[in-house]
């Protein structure tokens, strides 16, 4: 991935690295490391050149069963629910030292919050980000620096102006940038704080979104719908700004389903002129038969593909905003390309546990691989035993076989 995409930057959350019990000491406070290096970026094999962002939670989260608490809030670790404390937060960053701290926010991303709970996010939230500043300035100056995002509450500008008038007149100096997890929030910072970076954790399901947010003031985002594509067996395909539509019959799709039986025998690329990996060196056919075959190496070719893509994309908006054409090329961009990804025909690589959670009423991310025999062993006791030259429709006639399709 490093030599075949531009990739500058990892999210990391900490909900994957702890154990539900707060007794058992994760395993990533005591590796090892040498001089110089930092733990979390030598836990996960991240080159020094890379940013290195942390969170509390996972993007997109698992809603949480239990709610927050005055002194933490709820998260889902490898082995269940469980509560981060503000404490233990700041101890991670401290161990860990990360590029830049996401400050722990009084959010549930499942409920939107009443009249009484709207009251309580402000000072939580600021409780617990003055906590992170006062811990973090007792440390040695010889120990790398951590950056503190400040969180933008997903609310009302007017529900949120005490904690945001305190951070402007008592924490400013320690406010290095904000998160956001509703771009309409960037309307509530503080005048004296809006030069400082916005970094997003929204809910964005493809690039129109994101034109939409960066239009806002968001200077970068966490995109999960990349690795979402990737597993449904799309292979991304747009490009910014776009074509004219004296260029093109009607919108054009924002990727292809690798899955379509139409790329069996295509020995094209994935996308014509496409300088990534992928696609200078395989063709759809080949990538057609990987998924098929389910092979990991598949999801991999699609991803590298992917992140190329979008790399492609964020450098040709970069240079939009530059030439001051941003505005004209965004509305090019959506009248060129559907808003929602294909649908796929097929299915992803099979999700593990580690991968994704269930939550509260939620159905079964994979098929069941095993099945009760019971009524099976029945029926095979009163069946005939399948004579010596029996074929295969004998065989699932008895009950003895079972045609897939």
């Amino acid at each position: 991935m490093k030599g075949n995409t531009g990739i500058k930057g990892i999210y990391a959350a900490l909900e994957d690295f702890i154990e539900k019990s707060v007794e058992e000491i994760p395993a990533i406070y005591n590796f090892p490391t040498q001089k110089g290096e930092t733990r979390l970026r030598r836990f996960i094999a991240l080159q020094e050149d890379a940013l290195l962002v942390i969170g509390p939670r996972r993007h997109p989260p698992v809603p949480a069963r239990a709610a927050n608490t005055n002194t933490g809030i709820s998260i889902q670790t490898v082995l269940g629910f469980s509560t981060l404390e503000s404490d233990d937060y700041v101890e991670a960053v401290q161990k860990l030292r990360p590029d830049i701290a996401l400050g722990m926010a009084d959010y549930e991303y499942s409920k939107r919050p009443g009249v009484k709970r709207v009251e309580k996010m402000g000072d939580r939230t600021l409780a617990w980000f003055h906590d992170m500043v006062a811990s973090l300035g007792d440390e040695s100056n010889e120990l790398p620096q951590v950056a503190l995002f400040a969180p933008l509450l997903p609310i009302e500008a007017g529900q949120q102006s005490d904690y945001l008038n305190t951070l402007q007149e008592d924490l400013a100096y320690s406010v290095s940038g904000w998160v956001l997890y509703d771009a309409a929030s960037i309307d509530a910072i503080p005048t004296a704080m809006r030069h400082l970076p916005r970094f997003a954790l929204t809910d964005i399901r493809g690039p129109h979104e994101i034109l939409d947010q960066v239009s806002l003031g968001v200077d970068a985002f966490v995109l999960s719908f990349i690795g979402d594509a990737t597993d449904a067996g799309i292979a991304l395909t747009f490009t910014f700004p776009g074509l004219e539509l004296s260029e093109r019959r009607s919108q054009l799709a924002l990727g292809i389903d690798m899955w379509s039986t139409t790329h069996v025998s295509d020995v094209s690329p994935l996308v014509e002129d496409c300088t990534c990996y992928a696609c200078k060196n395989h063709h759809r056919a080949f990538i057609r038969h990987l998924l098929d075959a389910k092979e990991m190496l598949a999801w991999v070719l699609l991803q590298i593909h992917n992140h190329h893509a979008m790399d492609v994309f964020f450098a040709n908006v970069r240079q939009s905003i530059r030439r001051g054409t941003f505005e004209r090329d965004s509305e090019l961009f959506d009248q060129a390309f559907q808003r929602d990804l294909p649908v796929t025909t097929g299915k992803g690589p099979r999700l593990r546990g580690y991968q994704v959670k269930s939550g509260p009423a939620q159905p079964r991310r994979n098929p069941l691989a095993f099945r009760s025999l019971e009524d099976a062993q029945e029926r095979l006791a009163e069946a005939p035993l399948p004579s010596s030259d029996a074929d295969g429709e004998d065989l699932e006639r008895q009950g003895f076989a079972e045609k897939l399709t």
